[in-house]
């Protein structure tokens, strides 16, 4: 913050330079990237419903992106160790049948 400055307003602009809606001649003209997301907030968990431009969506939408592969990533990492483990079941089985039978077979 600039030195001799305790509180300053902040004002939102559009990066393009645009309005996401606005009235004119009797219409709504309204913005394709003004967008209504409705969900939990993956920063704080409380239930959001509000419109906003989708570019200031990304950065919200991008951290519930990781959090769902996070997830997902546990949930493969849980899946490839329980084959592993059934994999080496079935290979201890299938030494011990091939080792039982040599004897026999000589």
């Amino acid at each position: 913050m600039p030195k001799g400055k305790k509180e300053l307003e902040v004002e939102f602009t559009c990066p393009l330079g645009s309005e996401c809606e606005e009235i004119r001649d009797n219409k709504i003209y309204r913005c394709m990237w003004y967008t209504m997301i409705a969900g939990a907030d993956p920063n704080t968990g409380e239930l959001i419903k509000d419109w906003t431009c989708a570019i200031a969506w990304m950065p919200t939408l991008q951290i519930e992106m990781a959090n769902t592969n996070r997830g997902q990533t546990a949930a493969l990492e849980s899946f490839r160790n329980e084959t592993v483990k059934g994999q080496s079941q079935f290979n201890n089985l299938i030494s011990k049948t091939i080792n039982k039978k040599l004897p026999n077979d000589k």
